[in-house]
């Protein structure tokens, strides 16, 4: 079985393991591509055979990677509607997100 780790960014949990992408939500900072950034708030690490679960997190056990993209999600419609008042209220909203490649689970 391939080494994987279950991460917790931006309120989400994700199951990643070294080469994988990923797109998460925007990371507080000034993050540009190419940036490296540690997740280490790691839930579950399975390496070499051996599973660790955290309690909630593990100590001393980090997750590494580097952004590869910023950018924004497809433009989802917010629709607000009063019935028998013909009131209608439209937004449009695009997520920012990044995208991430794995390197190292560790």
């Amino acid at each position: 079985m391939k080494d994987f780790a279950v991460i917790e960014t931006g309120g989400k949990q994700y199951m990643v393991s070294a080469g994988s992408d990923i797109k998460i939500e925007k990371l507080p900072g000034n993050n540009k591509a190419g940036d490296k950034i540690a997740f280490d708030k790691v839930l579950l690490l399975r390496a070499g055979g051996k599973t660790d679960i955290g309690v909630p997190y593990l100590n001393g056990k980090s997750v590494f990677g580097a952004i590869t993209k910023l950018g924004k999600r497809d433009k989802i419609l917010v629709v607000r509607y009063k019935a028998k008042s013909r009131r209608l209220k439209r937004n449009g909203h695009k997520q920012p997100y990044c995208e991430v490649k794995i390197e190292n689970v560790a």
